[in-house]
Formats: C-alpha cells, sequence, structure tokens
C-alpha cells in the first residue's frame, strides 16, 4: 500500500509541460547549389535530442527527462531545443542516463544541455541565436551551453569545415538559414551535411554466423519505414552479435548512397534506438 501511494504522488507532482513548444524543425540534406553564405553554421553533435517547455526536460519521442534539479536550475521559462550531450563519441553514455529514473546529480556532472533553438520565438533563426545567446548568459549554469554559429562565405569554406569537424571525431555539420522561422516538420531552411548518410530500420528477423561467428548473429534482417528489406551484416561488435538487438527494434544505420535497386550502400550498424522517433510531417 505505501508503495501504491508513493506512485501516485509522484504521478500527482510530475511536472507537466509549461508551455509545449512545436514539434520539432526537421532537417534534410545538403545538396550542391544551397547558397551556403544564407545560413548560419554549427557542429552536429551526437547527443539525445531534448526539448526545454519552461519548466522539464523531454526527449523528441514525448518521454520526460529525470534530470537533477541543479542540472535545469535557473534555465529560462522559453521553450528551447538542443541535445543533451557529453562529448563526441559518448553518445551510448548520454543516452543509457537519460533513460535513467535516478536523478544522482553525481552522474549528470559532465553533461550539458547544448541549446541551438527557441520554438516558440516567432523571429528568423539570427534573431533566436541573439535572444538564446542571452538567456545562456543570464542563467549562469555550467550545464546550459549554446552550440556555436559561425558564417561561411562559400561552399569550399563550408567544406574545409566540415573536413576539420570530422577529423577531430565529430559528426558534421548543420546549417540553419538565417532568415527562416521555426516551422515543424522536414524543412529545407534546415541541412545537415556530413560525409555519410545515416537512417533508421526495423530488425525483423536475425541471421545465423558462420566461421568465427558460427553460433552467434551473423546479420539482421533490416526494414525501412518504406518497406524495404536488406541484411545488416557489419559494424556489430562481438558482444552485439551473441546479445543482437532484438526483433522489432530500430537501428540506426550508416551508409554511402544507394545502389542501382534503392538500397543503402555499404550499410553499417551504429546502434540501437531506445526510443522510436516519431513520424514526422513533410512540408
Amino acid at each position: 500500500m505505501r508503495l501504491l501511494l508513493t506512485a501516485l504522488l509522484c504521478l500527482l507532482t510530475w511536472p507537466a509541460p509549461a508551455t509545449p513548444p512545436p514539434e520539432p524543425m526537421l532537417a534534410t540534406s545538403y545538396r550542391e547549389g544551397v547558397a551556403v553564405s544564407s545560413f548560419l553554421v554549427s557542429e552536429k553533435l551526437d547527443g539525445v535530442r531534448a526539448r526545454w517547455d519552461g519548466r522539464a526536460l523531454w526527449t523528441r519521442g514525448g518521454a520526460r527527462i529525470a534530470a537533477p534539479t541543479t542540472f535545469t536550475r535557473d534555465w529560462p521559462t522559453d521553450p528551447m531545443d538542443g541535445e543533451v550531450w557529453i562529448a563526441r563519441g559518448r553518445f551510448d553514455e548520454v543516452s543509457a542516463l537519460v533513460r535513467r529514473i535516478n536523478t544522482d546529480p553525481q552522474s549528470w556532472r559532465s553533461v550539458r544541455f547544448m541549446a541551438f533553438d527557441l520554438p516558440a520565438h516567432p523571429g528568423p533563426f539570427d534573431q533566436r541565436v541573439a535572444r538564446l545567446r542571452a538567456l545562456v548568459s543570464a542563467a549562469g549554469n555550467v550545464h546550459l551551453a549554446m552550440i556555436p554559429q559561425q558564417r561561411f562565405a562559400t561552399p569550399a569554406d563550408l567544406d574545409a569545415e566540415l573536413a576539420r569537424v570530422v577529423a577531430t571525431g565529430g559528426e558534421g555539420l548543420m546549417l540553419h538559414r538565417r532568415d527562416a522561422r521555426y516551422r515543424p516538420g522536414r524543412s529545407d531552411h534546415l541541412l545537415k551535411y556530413k560525409t555519410h548518410q545515416d537512417a533508421e530500420a526495423q530488425v525483423v528477423a536475425h541471421l545465423p554466423g558462420k566461421g568465427k561467428y558460427e553460433g552467434m548473429m551473423g546479420a539482421v534482417q533490416v526494414r525501412t519505414p518504406e518497406g524495404r528489406s536488406f541484411r545488416l551484416g557489419s559494424g556489430f561488435t562481438d558482444a552485439q552479435r551473441a546479445a543482437p538487438p532484438p526483433l522489432g527494434a530500430w537501428v540506426t544505420y550508416r551508409y554511402s548512397g544507394l545502389t542501382s535497386t534503392g538500397l543503402p550502400r555499404f550499410a553499417r550498424f551504429v546502434r540501437v534506438r531506445e526510443e522510436v522517433t516519431p513520424p514526422d510531417r513533410t512540408r
């Protein structure tokens, strides 16, 4: 009975969103011919995308992130879009952390919320950046930071920045049109620029391994949201082959273009998605 009362009390005191921000603005891919000088450019971080509603942190899928009060102390009431992030190459660590119910401040000591947008602000992106910079500075909380934004004059300058970021372990770049207002769904005003492509697919079968992988998983059969099926056999550790992603799980894979039949070329497993990405609205 005591456990039941405790659970009910938690539900009653669980903070609801103060002013839920719009659905997230989602990127399309960079392409040749884009007017680079019309965009502000930032590094694409390998964190967990999240939104701050003015009172609490939420994942893109709508799950509350149980961050300690010290983590969000003195944050602004303005809704913010950003990434819960630790450092390059530490996605698995931060992904596991945001799924915990435990709010031990020590486990969040190295984590930051890297803000990059203000979903409820009515102005163009360059105005939102200025406002966000002021809000982050006023908060004075080491866990709240802003992803730096830069301008580049030419595609060659942009390519040089991409090469620098990738060489130091980064994923790629994000380009946000300076005069664009925040709009939910896929937008040509928000672009991602990477040396490779990635996507998601659902595991539908486990295929047995051969040779050194006999008795383990050799590959997984996956199906894309569009219904295309293919095998994903590289990128797995031995531990993942011994305990493969379960049937029905969604995984992220990396690839380099498409084959003549429309399937991903050189597809490689990256990670299991702990939270299914909600469908987005295509503008």
